[in-house]
């Protein structure tokens, strides 16, 4: 017979806000950026309800991640409880937004999510191996939330080409980043990293989204919008760089995020 968890008191350095709000300032932005680029692309009614179950959502990750690693160690703290009420709280709130959103558009506008559900299983396989803040999850899980652009534009009557290719903005924005941002805090702690293979990375986003603007499904700002991104990258990790704090190089991130959603967001309205 196995034994239950066992119970114990709340550790002493445990804070409420720690257990129930994200502390990844990146992530935020990875929230926003799809949400506001959807939105901005094709503002519905069904795109408003399904942004705020994205919301719960996200806010749903980071108690059922807790609950998860506890209960893996066999352990249940003050901490695990707390965990599990949030984690159910932000569930309803997801829910209420999802479900109203199905009621006025169906199901077709989740499409992107299912495209999406391979990359939610490897971040939520990490949760329970405790490898989450390791590159993969963080890939996958950013370039999940970006299928939220496609699915919000569906729900606001936009085609599939354009759907489609705002998740692609999003993912030359997000994977380039994330491989930037690693490898920029490696090189302020003197640790090996590679430059070029960032610098790479950039710029095959570059390519790519100028690919999509040959073709006509994104706009020809989306492209300048990356070109920025590799000179950042490029400047950031060159000898002439100028040292900031880690949580100041988040903050500028989710800058660069917004910038890259708001020329995006103009390009298509000028067509």
């Amino acid at each position: 017979m196995t034994s239950s968890p066992t119970t114990t008191q709340k550790p002493p350095n445990t804070r409420i806000k720690s257990v129930v709000i994200p502390p990844e300032h990146g992530a935020w932005g990875f929230l926003l950026e799809p949400v506001v680029l959807g939105l901005g692309i094709a503002p519905s009614w069904a795109g408003l309800f399904m942004a705020l179950g994205v919301v719960g959502a996200f806010l749903t990750r980071h108690p059922l991640k807790i609950a998860l690693l506890d209960r893996t160690r066999g352990k249940r703290y003050a901490r695990t409880r707390l965990a599990e009420r949030f984690a159910l709280v932000y569930g309803a709130v997801a829910l209420a937004g999802f479900v109203p959103a199905v009621v006025l558009v169906g199901l077709a506008p989740f499409a992107p999510f299912g495209l999406a559900l391979p990359l939610v299983v490897i971040l939520f396989a990490s949760f329970r191996s405790n490898r989450w803040r390791s590159l993969l999850p963080e890939l996958a899980g950013a370039s999940a939330m970006a299928a939220t652009a496609a699915s919000i534009a569906l729900a606001g009557s936009e085609g599939w080409n354009a759907a489609l290719a705002s998740w692609a903005v999003l993912l030359a924005r997000n994977i380039p980043s994330i491989m930037y941002i690693r490898a920029r805090l490696r090189l302020e702690k003197g640790q090996p990293h590679s430059a070029p293979l960032v610098l790479g990375i950039n710029g095959i986003a570059v390519a790519g989204i100028f690919g999509l603007v040959v073709a006509g499904y994104a706009p020809l700002l989306a492209v300048a919008a990356m070109a920025l991104l590799f000179v950042r990258a490029a400047a950031g990790l060159s000898p002439y760089r100028r040292q900031v704090q880690t949580k100041t190089l988040g903050f500028l991130e989710i800058g660069y995020g917004l910038l890259v959603v708001t020329l995006t967001i103009v390009g298509y309205t000028l067509g």
